[in-house]
């Protein structure tokens, strides 16, 4: 069993921002807990100086038992790592340190095969073998048979960038879950999961017996699985010891308390102030009361050192203003649509001014008929870029003055690399620096403006990409999971957006909340076929296609 004790930890941010303050929590042996706050309050920060990625710049962090991490980016891999890459990224550095030493003498024995490369081979296999290698083996089959339903040995050596997003995700859980580690610190692990992907992790959380400390957004799985809440905000942290059905409420209390305890000292600051002047006036003209007032300044002083109690946090003030535009009755026409290798021939039409959410497993081709759409559109947004083409058969085509802005799943946006929001809304948008700031301000991302795009928090980057569809004139929202990032306030903020946005929207989505909010749901079954339902449909399972 293992445990994580967080003190008095202290980060400040390259532009002097002060990040984290006087951080301090435990969680304990078998505990689930959730890291909840808002977007860019530290809470990736957090679980990266749990992990060992950075170095506290004060205070300390200990733990017992090994600690295996499923870091943020996980579910928008694109490099050329593999399946035995991502795996082997989550094993204890033991098993790491072996099957590096294997490369090694492998690419020494492709150079030469003289008799010290192959007794270094033979070595480093015997190190595989004493570090648990051929026992995690084992292992990974299991988890490649129940996240992709095929044996390791089947794709070891599959690229990554080739599985979903979702499957991404549940393979690295699964390696986490079944694995040696006893501290699990889980970044975000239920985006891009499916609902029935997102139940099993419910399940899964609640029946281990690690110690796990994760990090998400969504409302149901933390209800459901999360002993206690760890809230990051106003660079403090503070803990619910409940269910997360009663942390709004605990943290309403918490607020009127502090407010209180703020009333109180700034009447005690003001009466010794008061105090201090008068004895000081008096002590000018009788010299009895000197020793009165100096005690009084003593006093005071000690209770200014001593400092106010925590101020309570701001709530966040987001106001998205999603304008849209006319467009042709028919928005979306598709005929005898088929995406190649991905589902059946199908056909639909939605109108203008319809939300519509496309519902369906993890791989059962939603991502790409968005992408879809946005490829075969004559005219983008303001700032947005052309995608690749999506190969196809049947019709497919866009109404009159339809014009697609994709919000892209995995943030992989190459063409934002390098460059920080404030340029961004500059440059793309041909707004003067204040007011480029205005805009930025109104979804609360001023703090972070001069911060190049990659190093915003994953919810940050999702605020600006709605912020630069508002900027370019969408009159189509076509939306890849866009609350998986967005904290709270935002979500909330985006829903209350798209019921005044003048245009249709398409969203994939598998937050249960948000996809209540819509008028029709488009089915991607498990069969390939796509069909409509008057109500959301979360139990198809993964389509069964060749793998």
């Amino acid at each position: 069993m293992g445990h994580v004790e967080v003190g008095h930890i202290g980060h400040v941010l390259p532009d002097g921002r002060m990040l984290l303050d006087d951080v301090s929590f435990r969680v304990g042996e078998g505990v689930t807990a959730a890291l909840v706050g808002p977007n860019g309050a530290g809470k990736t920060t957090l679980l990266r100086l749990i992990a060992g990625d950075l170095a506290p710049q004060s205070g300390t962090v200990a733990h017992s038992g090994g600690i295996g991490v499923m870091r943020q980016f996980i579910g928008s891999m694109r490099d050329e790592s593999t399946v035995h890459d991502l795996l082997l990224s989550l094993a204890p550095p033991r098993v790491r340190d072996a099957a590096a030493a294997v490369d090694a003498a492998e690419l020494a024995m492709m150079e030469r095969d003289d008799e010290p490369t192959q007794l270094r081979y033979a070595t480093a296999l015997g190190g595989w073998g004493d570090a648990g290698g051929y026992e995690i083996e084992v292992l990974w089959d299991a988890c490649c048979v129940a996240a992709l339903g095929v044996p390791y040995d089947s794709c070891r050596w599959r690229e990554v960038r080739t599985l979903s997003g979702g499957e991404q995700k549940r393979l690295a859980l699964e390696a986490l879950l079944r694995g040696p580690d006893e501290v699990l610190l889980l970044d975000e692990p239920d985006n891009y999961l499916d609902v029935p992907g997102k139940r099993w992790l419910e399940e899964k959380l609640r029946e281990t017996s690690k110690t796990v400390l994760l990090v998400s957004h969504d409302r149901e799985l933390l209800d459901r699985s999360a002993d206690r809440i760890v809230t990051v905000e106003a660079a403090r942290a503070w803990i619910h010891g409940g269910r997360f059905s009663t942390y709004a409420a605990a943290r309403r209390d918490r607020n009127e308390r502090l407010e209180e305890l703020r009333r109180r000292w700034d009447e005690e600051h003001a009466k010794l102030k008061e105090l201090v002047n008068t004895l000081k006036n008096k002590a000018a003209f009788n010299d009895s009361l000197a020793s009165r007032y100096q005690a009084a300044q003593t006093r005071l002083r000690k209770f200014e050192e001593a400092g106010p109690p925590e101020v309570p946090p701001r709530d966040q003030s987001l106001k998205m203003r999603l304008r849209g535009g006319r467009t042709g009755k028919r928005a979306v026409i598709c005929e005898n649509l088929e995406l190649t290798g991905l589902m059946k021939p199908f056909g639909t039409e939605v109108w203008y001014g319809e939300r519509v959410a496309v519902l369906g497993s993890n791989g059962s081709g939603k991502s790409h008929f968005l992408r879809l759409l946005t490829a075969i559109a004559e005219a983008l947004p303001r700032g947005a870029t052309r995608v690749e083409p999506v190969a196809h058969t049947g019709v497919a085509r866009l109404g009159a003055r339809v014009v697609p802005g994709l919000f892209a799943q995995t943030h992989a946006r190459p063409d934002l690399a390098a460059r920080t929001p404030c340029e961004i809304v500059m440059t793309e948008h041909a707004r003067l620096r204040g007011d480029a700031m205005n805009a930025l301000a109104r979804y609360e991302l001023n703090v972070c403006a001069e911060q190049p795009f990659e190093t915003l928090s994953g919810g940050q980057q999702a605020r600006l990409q709605i912020l630069l569809l508002e900027l370019g004139g969408a009159t189509l929202l076509l939306l890849d999971e866009p609350t998986d990032n967005l904290d709270l306030a935002s979500a909330e903020a985006l829903q209350e957006g798209l019921e005044s946005y003048e245009g249709t929207v398409l969203s994939v989505t598998h937050d249960r909340w948000f996809a209540r909010a819509f008028d029709r749901h488009l089915i991607f079954g498990a069969d390939g076929s796509v069909y409509e339902s008057a109500e959301p449909v979360w139990d198809e399972g993964r389509v069964a296609r060749p793998r």
